[in-house]
Order: C-alpha cells, then structure tokens, then sequence
C-alpha cells in the first residue's frame, strides 16, 4: 500500500511575542510617580482625544509619553525601541537584505491608568507596524476574577463560520486572552485587533502602550 506524501503548509500566521523588561526594578518607581504627576495635571480623562467613547474608568495620556527628555522615560523608550527590532530583525530574515541597516522608532507613546470597572474596547493601531503593552503596574489583574487582560481577537474573520470536529485546532471562540504580570511586555502587529477587559482590581492597572515604525538608515 503506498503512502501520499502531505507537505504542511502554514500561512498567514499571527506572530505575537512577550518579553521581561530589563531593568523594570529600576525604572518602574520613577516611571510610575511621572504618571501620576501627568494624570494630576490632565484636565480631561482621555488627553489623547482618541475614542473616547471606547474608554470607562480610565486615564490616558497623550500621544507622546515617552517623548520627554527624563533619565527614565529616555531609557524606557530605547528599551522598548530595542526589543521590537529584535522581533522585526528576528522575523523579517529572509526578506530584508543581508547588508540593510535599520532602526526601530516609537512614534506614539500613552500611559492607561484603569480604576475600578475600567476597561478598553476591541481596537487595532493604525499607521504604524508593530505596537506593545508594558505592564508597568498590572494591579490585581493577574489573580482569578479580577479582569483587566488583554484581549486579542482572530484576525482571520471567516474562521468561526463553522466548527466541529476538523476545526478544533482554530482555537475555540477566535480569541486570546493574556493576563498581565508585573514587569512584562507584549509585542503583536498593528492589525489585531485587542481589548483591555474589565477590571475590578482595588489598585490602580498601569500600562505603557507604544506605536513603532522601522526605517532603513
């Protein structure tokens, strides 16, 4: 009896990465007192002006949190700069060319303080190819029942259409949920779509959210 030789293809692949922030220890008091020295001095809850009808129960900067010259902030941009090149860098082998020199840039910037009830509607980033979340103070939402994790959504839209037996591998309801824990950062393209669920924590849920583009030099 002969055998059919089946090659696996696999296509279309979401790549998703989480990293421990170096020295988090080190910049997370500093980081941690000029948000609240910012959110003091907000006359609105939502400064960015970005969809607010989108937000409850929670702060947001502008768009440029990590653009100040602060020791700190400085070095938490170049952290992050880092580590999305490195995930570029990583999965771009094979189509940048051999010689190519190229920089990773955080071109928007905002902090999310989430209170009691807060949460984010499902959204994705536009204008920009790679975007990240550092926990910089997660709150209660890593114990059970608290809320506050990060939601991402199926980018492939048809794939829910039909499920039984032979669709078990696409992963049940077409979303993935991440709890936060202190000091991590996660990396995703700007084309999924994610939430921030609600949170029921007594603390404060304290993020840094980032934009990146990369450019040759």
């Amino acid at each position: 009896m002969s055998h059919t030789s089946i090659e696996e293809i696999n296509v279309w692949t979401t790549p998703l990465y989480v990293a421990e922030m170096p020295d988090h220890e080190f910049l997370k008091d500093a980081l941690v007192a000029q948000i609240y020295e910012q959110k003091a001095q907000q006359s609105t809850a939502i400064a960015s002006q970005v969809a607010p009808k989108a937000k409850h129960a929670l702060h947001e900067s502008t768009l440029d949190f990590l653009e100040t010259e602060e020791a700190n902030v400085m070095e938490t941009k170049r952290i992050l700069e880092e580590l999305v090149l490195g995930v570029a860098s990583n999965l771009n082998q094979g189509f940048w060319p051999e010689d190519l020199e190229v920089d990773a840039h955080v071109i928007e910037s905002w902090y999310h303080v989430t209170q009691q009830g807060g949460y984010h509607d499902a959204h994705s980033h536009p204008n920009c190819s790679w975007c990240g979340i550092y926990y910089l103070q997660p709150g209660d939402a890593a114990n059970l029942n608290k809320g506050g994790l990060n939601r991402f959504y199926d980018p492939r839209v048809n794939a829910e259409h039909y499920a039984d037996l032979g669709t078990a591998y696409l992963g049940g309801q077409g979303v993935w949920d991440f709890q936060p824990t202190e000091g991590q950062v996660v990396i995703f393209p700007s084309y999924l779509k994610h939430s921030a669920l609600p949170y029921f924590g007594d603390s404060d849920r304290i993020v840094i959210a980032f934009n990146c583009i990369l450019e040759a030099y």
